[in-house]
């Protein structure tokens, strides 16, 4: 099945080759598409780690060490797209639309990464079920995000995805939005409050991300198919 399925990707993206050809437009440099792979990827490990983390807390197992790492990976993927760009025209895709993406997968890994020191420099005890309940859509929408960048060098089967990124953003504000209300309604210490506002917010920030970044790819594909 794996090798059926890379033999169709290599059918498809030849014939989405021959077709930009057939416009007089040069092909994207694939090195780009597949550093968009791995960033996604790179996003999505993140993601899962974080969400492992929060429901485990306060049992660590290596894993903000981890997402450290993967924060510090998320940085090199960024880098080399944006050296790739320099060096390649990427018709007929519009730079803008590629750095605003790899722009919003970096800030997804970021918040990941803050959410994560946070939960240790704060001195968080034990984990909040809506903190983990926001951990597990922006593990979801991350998981979405790297599937449809997977198919991003074909232009198909995108649509499906990014409607489930849509659909995850908008639980994810109903849960950060519950969240706060019953946040100041029920705490009576102050720095409790501020503690969890923070990582709450950095957690809703991380789904807004992978909604910019489904957006960033929602406009190639409307402009290229």
């Amino acid at each position: 099945m794996g090798i059926a399925s890379r033999s169709d990707r290599g059918e498809r993206v030849g014939d989405l080759r021959r077709r930009w050809g057939a416009y007089g437009a040069k092909p994207p440099n694939p090195q780009i598409f597949e550093l968009l792979r791995c960033a996604g990827r790179n996003a999505s490990t993140s993601a899962e780690r974080l969400e492992t983390l929060l429901r485990d807390w306060p049992d660590d197992n290596g894993l903000r060490e981890e997402i450290t790492r993967l924060e510090h990976e998320g940085d090199r993927l960024t880098h080399k797209v944006v050296n790739a760009l320099r060096i390649s025209k990427l018709s007929p895709f519009d730079r803008e639309d590629v750095f605003a993406l790899v722009g919003a997968i970096d800030d997804v890994v970021d918040d990941i990464e803050e959410v994560s020191e946070q939960m240790a420099t704060k001195r968080i005890e034990a984990p909040m079920e809506q903190a983990q309940a926001l951990a597990g859509v922006l593990r979801d929408c991350c998981r979405e995000l790297s599937a449809a960048l997977e198919d991003l060098e074909t232009l198909e089967g995108i649509e499906e995805h990014l409607k489930a990124i849509r659909r995850l953003e908008g639980e994810g504000d109903q849960i950060f939005r519950s969240a706060l209300a019953a946040l100041f309604r029920d705490a009576i210490d102050p720095m409790f409050v501020l503690r969890w506002k923070d990582i709450y917010e950095a957690l809703e920030e991380g789904i807004d991300r992978s909604k910019a970044a489904a957006n960033s790819i929602e406009s190639i594909v409307v402009k290229h198919t």
